[in-house]
C-alpha cells in the first residue's frame, strides 16, 4: 500500500484556494496569458485583452495583492510581469490540459 500525504492544513489550503481564484476570471486569465510572453504596461494589456485600462488596473491590483505579478514604474508608466516561474508553469499546464483534453 502506498503511503498518502496528510490533508493540507487550513492555512495552506486557503492560500492554494486564493491562487486558483486568480484563474477564475476570464479577463485575469487573458491578462496572465499576455504577461507570460513578457513585461507589459497597462495600455498594452488593455489593447491585447480588449478591456479598458481601468479594468486592467483593477485586475492588476488584485493579482499584485495575490503575489502573482510584480510592478515596475518607469516615469508615469507602470510595467507588470509575472512574479514567479511557478505561476507561469501552472498557467501553461492549465492551458495544455484544456487544449489537449
Amino acid at each position: 500500500m502506498t503511503p498518502t500525504a496528510p490533508p493540507l492544513d487550513e492555512h495552506t489550503a486557503a492560500h492554494v484556494a486564493e491562487l486558483f481564484r486568480a484563474f477564475s476570471d476570464t479577463s485575469r486569465v487573458r491578462i496572465l496569458s499576455a504577461l507570460v510572453d513578457g513585461e507589459k504596461n497597462v495600455g498594452a494589456l488593455a489593447q491585447l485583452v480588449g478591456i479598458s485600462e481601468s479594468a486592467v488596473s483593477h485586475h492588476m491590483r488584485g493579482l499584485r495583492q495575490m503575489g502573482l505579478v510584480r510592478a515596475r514604474r518607469d516615469g508615469k508608466e507602470v510595467y507588470y510581469c509575472v512574479d514567479d516561474e511557478h505561476i507561469i508553469a501552472l498557467f501553461q499546464q492549465g492551458v495544455k490540459h484544456i487544449q489537449n483534453g
